[in-house]
């Protein structure tokens, strides 16, 4: 990559190739995409705007299934040591021996 090839990525992230450093800042102030800038303030990539005209990173990870717990302990909270099975804020009971062991036999398949 020469210095003046700034990268180009789909909102999921997939590559589209270069860009000159003259393309690029003609699609930032078009608003087209979305810029990233290094610690130097230089510009390290361009990325699509989502479908939406949204930011193409999101901010907050989608939340999944948690496979740990934080135990109570007789001295505190145990950050190191988790159970798979415990109960959610609720109190409710939440089960996932059966989903993390599905996963490490299919981890271990391939």
């Amino acid at each position: 990559m020469k210095p003046d090839q700034i990268p180009f990525y789909m909102a999921d992230g997939r590559s589209l190739g270069f860009r000159t450093l003259d393309s690029a800042e003609r699609l930032i102030a078009g608003g087209f995409v979305k810029p990233s800038y290094g610690r130097k303030n230089n510009l390290r990539a361009i990325w699509l705007r989502q479908e939406d005209g949204g930011n193409p990173v999101k901010a907050i990870p989608p939340s999944g299934t948690r496979y740990s717990f934080v135990q109570n302990l007789e001295r505190g909270r145990c950050w190191t040591l988790r159970r798979l099975d415990g109960r959610d804020e609720d109190g409710v009971l939440v089960v996932t021996r059966a989903a993390f062991l599905q996963v490490v036999a299919d981890c271990l398949a391939q």
